[in-house]
C-alpha cells in the first residue's frame, strides 16, 4: 500500500502547528507492525508529499500530483488534505465517507474547516455520496448546509441510539452503491480518551475499537479508493496515544 506523508498545516488556522510533525511519527510506528486483524502482513511504500505549508495553491496541485495512483493512504497534516487527495481520483459516483467530531462545513476557503463545503459546492462529489459519521459538534452554519443538501449525517448521539453495527450496516449499504469509496478520518472522532493529540478534542466521541469496527467493515468493499487520517498533532499528545492509534488504522486499512 503506497502511504503518501502529506506534512501540511496550511489550513489549519489557529491551531495549526504541530500536524505537520504527525507522518513521521506515525510512518514510525508503522514500520514495527506485524500482522493485523486479519491477519495479513501490511506492506507499505511510504511516499514523500513535498509540501510547501505557505502556499496553498501549489501545495493542492503537488498533492494530486502525488494522489494519481490509487490506492493509497495518506497520513497528514490538516484536514484540508482531502480535498485535492479526494477530486484527483473521483468519478461522477464516487462517495466519501468522514469520520469526524465536526462537519467542515463553515464558509472560508482553503481551511480544515470548510474543505467539504468546497468540495460540494464546486460540484467535486454529489451531496448524496456524502456520508458523515460522529459529529458532536456543529456550527449554525453548518446544520443549515446539512439540512439544504440532505446530507447522510450519523451524529455521535444517533450511534450511541442505533448502536455502532446497526450504524455501519447503514453506511455500508450506501456506499455499496458507489463507483468508488474514499474514507477520511479526523481523529477527533475519537473521545479524548483515546486521542487526546488533537486540535479540537470533543468529549463523547467513539472508542478506538468502534472506530475499527467502521473500518475493518468498510475496507471489505470492492470499490475502496483510497483513505486519509489527518489532524493528529504530536504537540499535544500523551504517551504517543494518538499517533499509536492512528498508525493502527492505517495498518487496518491497508
Amino acid at each position: 500500500m503506497r502511504i503518501l506523508k502529506v506534512a501540511y498545516n496550511g489550513g489549519g488556522l489557529s491551531k495549526k502547528e504541530g500536524v505537520e510533525k504527525a507522518p513521521e511519527i506515525i510512518v514510525t510506528h508503522l514500520k514495527q507492525a506485524n500482522l493485523n486483524e486479519a491477519e495479513l502482513l501490511p506492506v507499505f511504500d511510504f511516499v514523500d508529499v513535498k509540501v510547501e505549508n505557505d502556499n496553498i495553491e501549489n501545495s493542492r496541485k503537488i498533492m494530486k500530483s502525488m494522489a494519481s495512483s490509487i490506492p493509497f493512504i495518506a497520513i497528514g497534516g490538516d484536514h484540508s488534505i482531502t480535498g485535492p487527495l479526494f477530486e484527483t481520483n473521483a468519478r461522477e459516483n464516487s462517495g466519501i465517507i468522514i469520520f469526524d467530531a465536526h462537519p467542515d462545513l463553515v464558509e472560508g476557503k482553503n481551511s480544515h474547516e470548510d474543505w467539504l463545503r468546497s468540495l460540494i459546492e464546486e460540484g467535486k462529489v454529489k451531496p448524496q455520496n456524502v456520508i458523515l459519521v460522529g459529529i458532536r459538534n456543529s456550527h449554525i452554519q453548518e446544520v443549515d448546509f446539512i439540512k439544504k443538501y440532505r446530507l447522510n449525517t450519523y451524529s455521535m448521539k444517533e450511534i450511541s441510539h442505533k448502536g455502532v453495527n446497526e450504524t455501519c450496516d447503514s453506511v455500508m449499504s450506501a456506499a455499496r452503491s458507489w463507483d468508488s469509496m474514499y474514507i477520511s478520518v479526523d481523529i477527533d472522532v475519537l473521545d479524548p480518551a483515546f486521542a487526546p493529540g488533537t486540535g479540537y478534542t470533543e468529549p463523547g466521541g467513539l472508542t478506538t475499537r468502534e472506530l475499527l469496527y467502521f473500518l475493518q467493515r468498510l475496507r471489505l468493499l470492492k470499490n475502496f479508493m483510497a483513505a486519509d487520517v489527518v489532524e493528529v498533532n504530536p504537540d499535544k499528545d500523551v504517551n504517543e496515544i494518538t499517533s499509536k492509534a492512528a498508525s493502527k488504522i492505517v495498518i487496518e486499512l491497508a
